[in-house]
């Protein structure tokens, strides 16, 4: 019974958490109030300081909210940046003796060469000298036989003519004709001055000359007198 009667009592529930709980809850709204009210007198108080600080961060919130945005259309390509364009560098400075074209380029006048007459050999040479008979020593101005003489240490052959040669002489009788040749031609060349014409090229043999005075050749002298004969010309040896 006793139990019973326990369990029919139930603990009523405690008035004074309820009551705090609910006091607790009924405050806030009042302390909300509370803080707006200090801050609406504050904020009245400090009005003057406040007011720019708000208006600077409302104007940009205000251009960007007047301002429209442009919407993207899909049909517009988008836009080409264009690229700069490389600045041409400046040609080097070209001579301008490179731009003349090569017949304008002054070139020097050509000095005609005077031509200078050559002096031939066929010019006459006068010579004038003491001759003797060659013998072992220099040949200078010496009679060789009747066709050879040497004049200032040149071989002189007579052209024009063609006489026995001693050392060459066959018998007795050409040998004397080669002596005889030889005596006139030294008593001709000591007479006095006389005339050489050049009668070929000078070879090892000596220097063709035509020798005369007075216009009268040596070689034809000795011819007439039967000491010599024509160059080539046919007949029997001196021999008889």
């Amino acid at each position: 019974m006793a139990k019973t009667a326990t369990r029919g009592r139930r603990k009523a529930p405690a008035r004074g958490k309820s009551k705090t709980r609910s006091s607790g809850g009924g405050l806030l709204p009042w302390a909300v109030i509370g803080i707006a009210a200090i801050g609406g007198i504050v904020a009245h108080d400090h009005w003057k300081s406040i007011q720019p600080m708000l208006a600077r961060q409302s104007a940009p919130i205000a251009r960007e909210a007047a301002e429209p945005k442009p919407l993207a259309r899909k049909d517009v390509p988008p836009k080409q940046v264009a690229l700069a364009t490389p600045t041409p560098k400046a040609p080097p400075p070209v001579n301008q003796s490179q731009l003349l074209p090569p017949a304008t380029i002054p070139t020097p006048a050509i000095q005609p060469v005077k031509a200078v007459p050559a002096q031939t050999s066929s010019a006459a040479e006068t010579g004038t000298a003491a001759f003797g008979y060659c013998g072992q020593g220099a040949h200078i101005n010496c009679v060789g036989d009747g066709g050879v003489f040497w004049y200032k240490g040149e071989k002189i052959v007579i052209a024009d003519m063609a006489s026995p040669v001693v050392d060459q002489a066959r018998c007795d009788g050409e040998r004397r004709v080669a002596f005889a040749a030889k005596s006139r031609l030294l008593g001709l060349l000591n007479a006095g001055p006389f005339t050489m014409n050049a009668a070929g090229k000078t070879e090892p043999s000596g220097a063709p000359r035509v020798v005369s005075r007075d216009g009268r050749s040596f070689g034809a002298q000795l011819i007439n007198e039967g000491l010599a004969r024509k160059p080539g010309a046919a007949g029997g040896a001196w021999c008889a």
